[in-house]
């Protein structure tokens, strides 16, 4: 190669070397969005397509902790998390009135349904309400696996057990500490009775010999909210990108995504962020 051209060459590569450092950094640099939430929104795959649309036009990465409602706020409320999206009213309304959390939205809802074995031995079918389907299992002493983790989905057969005035304990009463697919899991290996949120029971129930025994009461209501870390409480907190997540998924695009996402023609969760 002639000396004229190795220099052509090499001048060649190093602008476009430049050109490179340039767009480098002029491209807006990733940021990270560390987000506690239930497992019933990981193990229903809602946040399989809710997610990346949200990360690639805000160029973010989000890092999902999916841990039950309790374990979900005190995440927030050590400043660990930037933003909750959680399945407890009155647990989220006590950590905004702390000051844990801010600009708290309502985002879906759907609602907690009992399953069990086909049998129903305890005639669960026959209940008129969640209060008596629950007296019925601890009647009869049926086997029950509850979550057992202060999730949501616990709060609110807690709040079941001590409307029907019963103090679940003894064998037929098993405390998993565990997420929604594990517990329902484990519900159908002992043939047990177990509370569950819909949507995880309907990605998961061609997998398990369970069928839902009751549900439709008002009790059994499940909303879901998402809320903010309060950077006043943890100033470290990546808080504007909390509030763009916040606007996504309680806006146009993320409501539509959690309306359309269904399971074998199933619908599992219903958007209500403009109620």
């Amino acid at each position: 190669m002639e000396p004229h051209m190795s220099i052509r060459i090499s001048r060649i590569t190093i602008l476009a070397l430049g050109f490179s450092l340039v767009s480098l950094a002029y491209s807006p640099a990733q940021t990270t969005l560390k987000m506690s939430t239930t497992t019933s929104t990981e193990n229903s795959g809602l946040l399989k397509v809710l997610l990346p649309p949200f990360e690639k036009a805000e160029r973010a990465n989000v890092h999902v902790i999916a841990v039950g409602t309790g374990k979900a706020l005190k995440l927030g409320e050590n400043g660990d998390v930037d933003v909750v999206l959680v399945h407890s009213r009155s647990a989220e309304e006590k950590f905004v009135d702390q000051g844990y959390g801010i600009d708290r939205r309502d985002v879906m809802y759907n609602d907690f349904v009992l399953v069990g074995p086909k049998a129903d031995p305890a005639s669960v079918k026959d209940a008129k309400t969640a209060v008596d389907a629950f007296r019925r299992i601890a009647a009869k002493e049926e086997a029950f696996v509850s979550r057992g983790d202060d999730s949501g989905t616990h709060k609110k057969e807690k709040a079941i057990w001590e409307k029907a005035g019963i103090i679940p304990r003894g064998k037929w009463y098993t405390e998993a500490g565990q997420g929604m697919g594990a517990v329902l899991r484990m519900a159908a290996e002992k043939s047990a009775y177990c509370l569950t949120d819909r949507g995880t029971f309907i990605a998961l129930q061609e997998k398990l010999p369970l069928v839902v025994v009751f549900e439709g009461d008002k009790d059994l209501f499940n909303q879901y909210g998402v809320i903010a870390v309060n950077p006043a409480k943890h100033p470290h907190v990546n808080y504007e990108t909390a509030r763009r997540f916040i606007e996504f998924v309680t806006g146009d695009e993320g409501q539509r995504i959690i309306s359309s996402y269904r399971i074998n023609g199933h619908q599992l969760f219903y958007p209500n962020a403009h109620k």
